[in-house]
């Protein structure tokens, strides 16, 4: 396996970047900053003049006194959202150097909720979610791709060791860092041993309509506790939810949502980690869509009052575009599949394999094909 993986989002960046500043989110250790790091590398500048984080002290300073490189080129700023003034900084920096500098900015889950929330620059800037590794960047053959990552995950550190021993301490460590280090720094929260049982019970809960009813009974705690914690999980991007479809031409359900985890190696169940790791692939290319082309595409999954579900369900501009279910071996098409393509005959309809490798299309145009293959189409 390679030791650095060219990102997705490089030539997007690069491009928007002669135009406005950027913003990269996305979930902690995901590769925001190397990919930074590697933009800088490229240009032939150095990282000593052209690369600024709030963690270093002799950065931190020369940011509070608002002392930035001279000349033109590129600038990252590392961070910087962990300063309660940065705002007014970076907007103050850009509008007196944007025609010399390329701003870039990268954080974590701070600055995407800065985003959604009021926002002072807006215009200024191009946002975009950096998620992990996926089966179209790995360069092997994509069903090698595929194998590595569902063993090892897509976060560079544990993907890139290849040692499921180190897998497991990285995962351990991610978690914990995340609930009891940068939970603390965006939310007032005193239960925080509650919210961690309620983490390490989340997996095994993978695929399934999500009943917050039955975590508040086994946390013995408020339903109103279990939805904010669920939504703080989610603003840190340690899970993401998955809502139904609903349409009045098939009955559909629309309550509860599934979860699923960025770090989809804490899914023991091989068939539920396999429905993660597709969940993360079709979310990182929803939100890839949103962020470059401005596409209204969202990731919803399909389930009818008579219970019959598909996984996922691609959709964009309210209409379904893709139906995605995944299976682990081969096996007949589901019932479920087939009765919705027929509902909705102009949707592309498959069903992914994990460790099957037909590759056939049945007369209503339902593909049955390995996974790596769907996936390698993505991002």
């Amino acid at each position: 396996m390679p030791t650095y993986v060219r990102r997705y989002l490089e030539e997007h960046i690069k491009k928007d970047l002669q135009k406005k500043m950027v913003f990269i989110g996305g979930p902690r250790q995901s590769g925001k900053t190397t990919l930074a790091k590697h933009i800088i590398k490229q240009a032939g500048a150095p990282l000593t003049k052209h690369y600024m984080t709030w963690d270093a002290l002799e950065d931190r300073e020369h940011i509070l006194k608002e002392e930035f490189p001279a000349g033109p080129g590129y600038l990252i700023l590392d961070e910087i959202h962990k300063y309660s003034r940065w705002q007014q900084t970076v907007k103050g920096l850009y509008d007196k150097r944007g025609n010399e500098l390329k701003i870039l900015v990268t954080g974590s889950a701070r600055l995407d909720l800065y985003r959604k929330g009021g926002d002072s620059m807006q215009g200024r800037y191009y946002f975009y979610r950096c998620f992990p590794f996926s089966v179209k960047e790995i360069r092997s053959s994509p069903a090698e791709a595929l194998d590595h990552l569902f063993h090892y995950g897509g976060f560079p550190e544990p993907f890139l060791s290849a040692d499921e021993k180190e897998v497991k301490r990285w995962s351990r460590e991610y978690r914990t860092r995340l609930i009891r280090v940068d939970l603390r720094d965006m939310e007032r929260i005193n239960e925080i041993d509650l919210i961690e049982r309620m983490v390490i019970r989340l997996p095994d809960l993978v695929g399934s309509p999500l009943s917050v009813n039955a975590v508040r009974e086994d946390l013995q705690v408020s339903h109103q506790s279990v939805t904010r914690w669920l939504n703080i999980l989610e603003n840190l991007y340690m899970i993401f939810r998955v809502y139904p479809f609903g349409s009045p031409r098939i009955r559909a359900v629309k309550k509860e949502a599934k979860h699923y985890h960025v770090d989809w190696t804490i899914v023991s169940d091989k068939g539920k980690r396999f429905e993660n790791l597709v969940a993360c692939h079709l979310l990182k290319w929803c939100y890839f869509l949103q962020d470059s082309e401005g596409r209204n595409v969202e990731l919803r999954y399909l389930r009818d009052t008579d219970k019959r579900e598909v996984d996922f369900v691609v959709v964009e501009d309210g209409k379904p575009v893709y139906f995605i279910e995944c299976k682990v071996s081969e096996k007949d098409i589901s019932p479920a599949l087939h009765y919705f393509k027929l509902k909705f005959p102009q949707t592309k309809a498959y069903q992914i394999l994990l460790e099957g490798r037909s590759d056939w299309v049945n007369k209503e145009g339902i593909r049955v094909c390995p996974a790596y293959v769907f996936l390698n189409e993505l991002v």
